[in-house]
C-alpha cells in the first residue's frame, strides 16, 4: 500500500520546532510538505541553534533544524516582495493544509491571513500555532517553549521544597503542542472534505501545556491546594526518588503500595528496614523520607545501575536507569522499533533522523529523505510539483520572488 497520507499536500510558513515538527510527522506517513523559508530569513534554526556539523556554524550543518525538517522539501520564497507573496498564492492554491507558527498579526501583515487564504483555496485547512493562541490580552507575546514551561506551571514544581524552581531543560510544550497539531489537522481534513468548507484551528502552546498540571490543578480547584516543589518526592508513593550508582549512574525507585515496600525490601537484601518503626507504614516512611532516601542511597552506590535495576524488576518494583544521550543510541528497544533511521544530508553527512514515535501496522511510516539545504528544492517544487513554465519560474526569479 502507498503511505498513509500520500494524498496530502502540506504548506509551512515559519520555523523553529512548535510549526515544522507538525509538518515531520505528516511527512513521515508520505505528504508532501513544503518548507518555506528566505534567503534573508531562513528558519532560525539554521543558524540560532547548535550543535552543528563540527562545531562549524553554517547554514546546513544544524543538526537541530535537520531533525525537525527530515522528509520535506525546501523553498525560498520572499514574501515581502509582491512576486514571492504571488507566489506564496501559488503554493496556497496547490495544497491542503497551511501550517504557521509566526507570531499573531504577521501572517495578515504578509497578506497570508486565513481569510485571504481561504478565497484562493475553498477547502483549505490552516493551522496556526503560537505561544498564546491568536487572542486575548497576552496573545501577541513573543517567546519559545521554554518561557512557556513556566508560564504553564512546570517550573514551579521542579526543585527542592526549600529552594527555588528550577528552570526546565528544553521546550517541553512546543512538543506537547506538536502532537496535538499532528492530530487536530487530520480531524480537520476529515471534517472539511465531508463538509466541503475550509477550517481553521487556532493552537495555543501554552494551553497545551496544561494537560500535565491536571492534577495540580483539579488540587486547586477542589481542595485549594497551591502544590509545591518538592524535590523528587511524590505524595503517593513512598520511597520515591533518584539515587547514585556505581560508575557516575544513576537509577530511580519507587514504591506505591505496602506489598511493593515489602518486595523492594526482600529484593536489596534490607529486611531489617521491614522491621523498623520509622518504614513499617506508609505515613511513617513518608515522615521519615529523609533518612529513608539516605539508606537507599548507602546501598545503591556500592552496586551497578543495570544491576540494580534487573532484580527490582524481577522482583516486580518500579525501577529505571538514567539514560544519558549515549544510551538512547546504543538501547535495544529503539533500535528494534527503529526509532533513529540514519541517512546522508549534503553536508552533516550521515545523520540519524528520529522517526514518529508510532506505527501504522498497513502504511507504515519512515523517514523518506533527509532535511534540506536551504532553497534546495525551489525549481522541482514549482517546476515539477506545481507545473510552473520555465519562462514562468525565470520571470519570477528575476524579479526576486525566490530570493
Amino acid at each position: 500500500m502507498s503511505d498513509a497520507l500520500a494524498h496530502i499536500k502540506v504548506v509551512e510558513f515559519g520555523g523553529y520546532a512548535a510549526g515544522p515538527c507538525i509538518g515531520k510527522y505528516l511527512a513521515d506517513f508520505g505528504a508532501l510538505v513544503v518548507h518555506v523559508e528566505s534567503q534573508q530569513q531562513p528558519d532560525g534554526f539554521r543558524l540560532q541553534y547548535p550543535p552543528y556539523k563540527d562545531d562549524k556554524k553554517g547554514i546546513n550543518r544544524s543538526a537541530c533544524f535537520a531533525l525537525f525538517n527530515d522528509s520535506k522539501r525546501g523553498v525560498t520564497v520572499n514574501l515581502k516582495k509582491p512576486s514571492g507573496l504571488k507566489v506564496a498564492y501559488k503554493l496556497v492554491e496547490w495544497c491542503d493544509v497551511v501550517i504557521e507558527n509566526m507570531r499573531p498579526g504577521v501572517m495578515a501583515r504578509l497578506g497570508l491571513d486565513f481569510e485571504a487564504l481561504r478565497r484562493r483555496n475553498p477547502s483549505l485547512v490552516m493551522l496556526s500555532t503560537s505561544n498564546m493562541g491568536q487572542t486575548g490580552p497576552h496573545a501577541r507575546h513573543p517567546g519559545f517553549g521554554s518561557q512557556l514551561s513556566s508560564l504553564s506551571g512546570f517550573t514551579n514544581f521542579i526543585g527542592e521544597a526549600d529552594g527555588p524552581p528550577n528552570f526546565v531543560y528544553g521546550p517541553y510544550v512546543d512538543f506537547v503542542a506538536v502532537a496535538f497539531g499532528g492530530v487536530a489537522i487530520l480531524a480537520a481534513l476529515d471534517y472539511s472534505r465531508r463538509r466541503q468548507e475550509p477550517l481553521y484551528l487556532d493552537l495555543s502552546q501554552y494551553e497545551a501545556g496544561l494537560q500535565f498540571m491536571s492534577r495540580s490543578l483539579l488540587g486547586y480547584w477542589g481542595n485549594g491546594i497551591d502544590g509545591m516543589r518538592d524535590g523528587n518526592r511524590e505524595p503517593a508513593a513512598s520511597p520515591h526518588g533518584c539515587y547514585p550508582c556505581r560508575e557516575g549512574r544513576w537509577c530511580v525507585i519507587s514504591c506505591w503500595d505496602e506489598e511493593e515496600w515489602a518486595r523492594f525490601c526482600r529484593a536489596s537484601g534490607q529486611l531489617e528496614l521491614l522491621g523498623d518503626p520509622r518504614f513499617n507504614s506508609f505515613r511513617n516512611r513518608k515522615q521519615h523520607e529523609k533518612a529513608l532516601n539516605q539508606l537507599i542511597e548507602d546501598w545503591t552506590r556500592s552496586c551497578a545501575a543495570q544491576s540494580i535495576i534487573e532484580t527490582l524488576q524481577a522482583a516486580g518494583v518500579h525501577a529505571a536507569v538514567v539514560s544519558t544521550m549515549q544510551d538512547l543510541f546504543s538501547d535495544p528497544q529503539i533500535g528494534f522499533r527503529r526509532v533513529w533511521q540514519q541517512l546522508r544530508h549534503p553536508e552533516i553527512g550521515p545523520h540519524h533522523y528520529r522517526m514518529v514515535s508510532y506505527q501504522l501496522s498497513d502504511t507504515p511510516g519512515r523517514v523518506h529523505g533527509p532535511a534540506p539545504c536551504l532553497g534546495e528544492h525551489t525549481e522541482e517544487v514549482f517546476l515539477s510539483w506545481l507545473g510552473m513554465s520555465r519562462a514562468e519560474y525565470q520571470e519570477l526569479f528575476e524579479q526576486g520572488a525566490f530570493s
